[in-house]
C-alpha cells in the first residue's frame, strides 16, 4: 500500500484568508493555457493574435467558474438547490463540475467568437489543446484536498486518505485522472493539432477522448455518496454525462473529415 503524502490543503493562511492548493491549481491552469496559446498564435493558421489571448482566457475563466458551479448544483445537487436557491452563490462552500464548466466555456467561446467575427469551431479547435494541462492540475488539487478519492482496493497502489472516515485503502483516482485527462490528452491533442486539421475535428477529438477517459476512470472513483449509481447499478453520474460527449465528439470528428474529403474531391 502506498503512503499518502499528507499535504495541508491550505497553502498559505493570511489572517482569515486561506489560500488553498486547489485554487492555486486553477490559476496555474489558466496561466499555462495563456502561455501555450501565445505560442500557438505564432502559427500561420491561428485564428487569434497574441494580444487577444488575455481576453480569451478571461472569457474562458468566467465560463469555467460560472458553468462549473451551475453544473455542480444542477447535475449533482439539484434537490439541495431547490430547497436553498441561494446556495448556488455560496462558492466558498465548494463544488464544481467539469461537465458544467465545459458548457460554460462553450457559451463563453460562442460569445468571444461572435465578438471577433470568427467561426466558433475555429476558436474551439484552437482552445481544445490548451485545456488538458489545467484539467490535470485541477485533479492534483483534488488529490491534495483529499476529495473525489477512489473506490476501495487491495492492490498495492491503494492508499489511505487521512480524511477518509472509513480509513480504507483506496484507488488514488485523482492521479489517474491527472495522468489521462492532463498528460495523455494534452500530448494527443497537441500532436494532432500541430498542423491544420478539418474544422471542428480537434474539438471533436477532445470531446471523444476526454469522455472515454472519464468513463473508464469512473470505475475506480467512488460514486457521490448522495447519488450512488444512476443506471444498471453500475453507471455513475459522471459516466452518464460522459456518454453524450463521446457520441457527439466522434460524430464531429467523422463529419469534419468527411466534409474535408468531399471538398477535396470537388476541387479535383
Amino acid at each position: 500500500m502506498l503512503n499518502y503524502p499528507d499535504i495541508d490543503p491550505v497553502l498559505i493562511s493570511l489572517g482569515p484568508l486561506n489560500v488553498h492548493w486547489y485554487g492555486l491549481m486553477y490559476l496555474l491552469g489558466f496561466f499555462v493555457a495563456w502561455w501555450l496559446g501565445r505560442q500557438r498564435c505564432q502559427r500561420a493558421w491561428s485564428p487569434l493574435r497574441r494580444d487577444q489571448m488575455e481576453d480569451l482566457v478571461i472569457y474562458a475563466a468566467l465560463g469555467v467558474i460560472v458553468g462549473g458551479r451551475c453544473g455542480y448544483v444542477i447535475f449533482y445537487n439539484f434537490e439541495k438547490w431547490v430547497a436553498d436557491p441561494l446556495w448556488l452563490f455560496r462558492l466558498w462552500e465548494g463544488g464544481m463540475a467539469f461537465h458544467g464548466g465545459l458548457l460554460g466555456v462553450i457559451v463563453a467561446l460562442l460569445l468571444y467568437a461572435r465578438r471577433l467575427g470568427q467561426p466558433f469551431f475555429a476558436i474551439s479547435d484552437f482552445v481544445a489543446p490548451l485545456v488538458p494541462i489545467g484539467l490535470g492540475l485541477g485533479r492534483i488539487g483534488n488529490f491534495i484536498g483529499q476529495e473525489l478519492w477512489g473506490r476501495p482496493t487491495d492492490l498495492p497502489i491503494g492508499m489511505v486518505f487521512p480524511r477518509d472516515p472509513d480509513q480504507l485503502a483506496r484507488h488514488p483516482s485523482q492521479l489517474y485522472q491527472a495522468a489521462l485527462e492532463g498528460v495523455v490528452l494534452f500530448v494527443l491533442l497537441w500532436w494532432y493539432s500541430r498542423k491544420p486539421r478539418p474544422l471542428a475535428s480537434v474539438s471533436g477529438l477532445f470531446l471523444a477522448v476526454y469522455g472515454s477517459f472519464r468513463f473508464v476512470v469512473e470505475f475506480f472513483r467512488e460514486p457521490d455518496s448522495h447519488i450512488g449509481f444512476d443506471l444498471f447499478d453500475w453507471m455513475t453520474r459522471g459516466q452518464v454525462l460522459s456518454v453524450p460527449m463521446v457520441v457527439i465528439g466522434l460524430t464531429m470528428l467523422v463529419a469534419a473529415h468527411w466534409r474535408a474529403r468531399i471538398a477535396s474531391m470537388n476541387r479535383e
